[in-house]
């Protein structure tokens, strides 16, 4: 990724065809499952019996359990392992390619789902590492390859479906574990690891069929299979007039990437005309407030939550929860590119912030389970419901477009390096988080096994509403609406706007666009071509011409 996923003008392709680059694009995002899955899977497997048996401890009171420091080791380990997969993913993505370290994460992944099937712990935990790494190249990747194959009016939409996979995978391992869950042998967690095998061998065969992105193409100077990749995702002839203007826009942006990378992590955090540092803080900080809404403890701990809290058929209300997750998704998808990215994320922070604090209410007063072991059946319910609720907000606004936030707002020149540091700052936060709750959660246990624990159960929830209200004022200070715009625009949004004046200023770019006459395009080129270097204009934009 040397320099970065290029965006090219607009940030997307021109297409005349909106519909396969849609399925190109789209079919990337089955990566998204690789997480979501596993994600879901941990939840239910460390609350199955056998699972217990093998790798748990032993008490005469409590039965076979797990200790809480091997409770968050075996949650929070894939997420060590993605962090340092998302920061790789840059010389990776690089030196072989968006598709080809696409594929290459995928066998990574194979490597350590075989090793989660031993019954050995050690390898247990070896095997959720190395699948993590895959998965944090595949994170990484995925949304880089989708921003620079989709169109750009529609740019929002497709990287958004990023996120619906991630739904849709924790609610098949849901599906997978309540099928699987009452086996008295090790085929009840094997079953639904084993599963992963196939989400990891679609997505890489369907790699081998879709096109490398031509902006890296072009960046290595393969221009001749650029031009071919450039006609499958536009559905015209290589040597059309469409496709020759398009490589030579992404020509023109790869020259200034050239022109003014350094390609050191530091020029992230240059205090320059583009606001190179407040971009990437902002990438960095937006992924890790995704984290800190408390999401993940539902997909992660859901299940043993709902045991704790005296709620029956616990799998069923995960399922009920990813079902959710999943439809509003998939029902959100489209206005991220109708409503904006602003906008949501503010209705989605106060959403979860007002679900969260009813939860935790509820949970402490009514809900509270009785000395008799009995439960407030109207207060379970509107804990339940008022967590649908929460997450129906998530999956509309943070859940979707952070991943489409993080995609376009670095400029080309630091974009590469922009987006590893983003996404790793998600995966550091995920493992913190997935590590620290249970010893937030659960009780304190004692004997020879025991460990200290602040048992807050419900009252969790408390602190996630509190984390929502820090993600109502991050959004409101340090996110602007780019809906619609391209790239470049993007860059003049940072260069000669506010923050909060964002939405007025984005509306004035669109109005330049819609002044523009549709007979500027020839000129535009021209123009274009006059940017390049001779040599440049000789080899690449004369060979296209040619």
């Amino acid at each position: 990724m040397g320099g970065g996923p290029a965006g090219g003008s607009g940030g997307g392709i021109q297409s005349n065809s909106v519909f396969w680059s849609v399925v190109m694009s789209a079919f990337a995002a089955f990566g998204g499952i690789l997480f979501g899955y596993d994600t879901g899977t941990i939840s239910g497997i460390i609350a199955m019996e056998d699972w217990l048996k093998t790798f748990g401890a032993f008490d005469p009171t409590l039965g076979h359990y797990l200790p809480t420091s091997s409770k968050s080791l075996a949650v929070s380990i894939l997420s060590a392992g993605t962090f340092f997969g998302a920061l790789l993913a840059y010389p990776m993505g690089d030196r072989l390619g968006r598709k080809w370290g696409i594929i290459g994460g995928c066998f990574i992944f194979f490597l350590g789902i075989g090793l989660q099937l031993d019954t050995e712990w050690a390898a247990f935990i070896v095997g959720r590492v190395i699948a993590g790494f895959g998965v944090g190249v595949v994170s990484c990747l995925v949304p880089m390859y989708q921003s620079e194959c989709a169109p750009k009016k529609i740019r929002g939409l497709i990287v958004g479906l990023y996120q619906l996979a991630i739904t849709i995978g924790a609610l098949l391992a849901a599906i997978v574990l309540n099928a699987t869950k009452d086996r008295q042998s090790h085929s009840a967690w094997r079953i639904p690891i084993a599963v992963q095998f196939a989400w990891g061998a679609v997505l890489a065969l369907g790699m081998l069929m879709l096109p490398e992105s031509p902006r890296y193409l072009l960046l290595k100077g393969r221009d001749a299979d650029a031009r071919r990749a450039l006609g499958r995702l536009m559905t015209a002839s290589p040597e059309s007039p469409e496709v020759q203007e398009e490589c030579v826009n992404i020509l023109v942006a790869l020259k200034y990437e050239r022109d003014n990378a350094s390609g050191s992590y530091l020029e992230c955090f240059k205090n320059n005309d583009s606001r190179f540092a407040l971009r990437t803080w902002t990438g960095i900080w937006i992924q890790a407030w995704q984290q800190l809404t408390g999401i993940n403890f539902i997909f992660y701990y859901g299940t043993t939550f709902f045991q704790q809290a005296g709620i029956g058929n616990p799998f069923i209300i995960t399922i009920i929860c990813d079902v959710v997750n999943t439809v509003m998704t998939l029902i959100g998808l489209p206005f991220i590119d109708r409503v904006g990215r602003r906008r949501l994320l503010l209705i989605g922070a106060a959403g979860m912030c007002i679900c969260e604090f009813i939860v935790a209410i509820v949970g402490v007063t009514a809900g509270n389970i009785q000395p008799d072991g009995s439960v407030n059946l109207a207060a379970q319910r509107v804990l339940i419901a008022f967590v649908c609720i929460y997450i129906a907000f998530f999956a509309v606004s943070w859940g979707p477009i952070v991943w489409v936030v993080t995609a376009e707002v670095f400029p080309l020149s630091i974009r590469g390096e922009g987006m590893s540091l983003s996404i790793a700052s998600n995966w550091l936060w995920n493992f913190g988080i997935g590590y620290a709750t249970p010893y937030l959660v659960n009780p304190t246990t004692y004997g020879v096994n025991g460990e200290k624990a602040a048992n807050l159960g419900v009252k969790v929830f408390f602190i996630w509403g509190g984390t929502c209200v820090g993600c109502l004022l991050f959004t409101y200070f340090f996110i602007p609406e780019t809906r619609g715009l391209s790239l470049e625009q993007i860059d003049r949004l940072y260069r000669e706007s506010t923050i909060t004046g964002s939405v007025k200023y984005r509306n004035e770019l669109l109005a330049e666009d819609s002044m523009e006459s549709l007979g500027a395009g020839k000129t535009d080129i021209m123009h274009i071509e006059s940017k390049l270097p001779d040599s440049q204009t000789t080899t690449s934009t004369g060979a296209l011409k040619a």
